[in-house]
């Protein structure tokens, strides 16, 4: 329970997320970051809650519920409780992996609240990664006043790793987390390719 993430606080945040344009709306990806934030939030304060009662149940504070017995034979085979699934992302990861990515996920988060937009996005780390889509779409059909029903998404896979990128585009968003299935990037053709032998999954640039 002690390495669980702090929640994220609006209050924390920014000033400069948070500004209303002249039609006293907010920025649309503000508004994703904000709900995001409500979910990952959610998800911890269920963790931290339902963890404080399972070690007073083994203490026999309380009485051990269905719940709660659940949760101890999940977290003890390292499967992530049902009770946590609920409310988080989906993800097929042993509770392991699955709890280090947890980590890093709200540590992207908080890093774009309390420092801003960063100059490029974690597009996996997403709780509902359609909605920050539609948050870039939103953001350029405020800028050049056309319908967003209007607009479609165009790519450009770039030659430099995402952390050497130290502010975004003009226009559009830099989207880093993408994987893959059934081929490769070929950085010297810049172009999709046969992915390796015994390979899954191959990482985007």
């Amino acid at each position: 329970q002690e390495k669980l993430p702090g929640l994220l606080e609006r209050a924390e945040g920014k000033s400069e997320l948070f500004k209303h344009d002249s039609k006293g709306l907010l920025s649309s990806l503000s508004t994703v970051l904000l709900q995001e934030v409500e979910r990952f939030n959610k998800l911890l304060k269920v963790m931290s809650s339902s963890l404080t009662d399972l070690v007073k149940a083994i203490q026999g504070l309380i009485v051990m519920s269905e719940q709660l017995d659940t949760m101890y034979n999940c977290l003890t085979n390292g499967v992530v409780p049902p009770n946590w699934e609920k409310y988080a992302y989906p993800s097929l990861k042993p509770f392991a992996t699955w709890f280090i990515d947890l980590i890093e996920r709200v540590a992207f988060m908080r890093e774009w609240l309390t420092q801003g937009e960063p100059a490029c996005f974690w597009i996996s780390g997403f709780f509902f990664p359609q909605g920050f889509l539609t948050g870039c779409l939103q953001t350029h059909a405020r800028k050049e006043v056309i319908p967003i029903d209007k607009l479609n998404f165009a790519f450009r896979v770039l030659e430099d790793d995402y952390t050497q990128i130290d502010r975004g585009p003009d226009t559009g968003v830099y989207l880093y987390g993408l994987y893959l299935d059934g081929a490769r990037w070929d950085e010297t053709t810049a172009s999709l390719t046969e992915q390796y032998a015994g390979s899954l999954y191959e990482k985007m640039p």
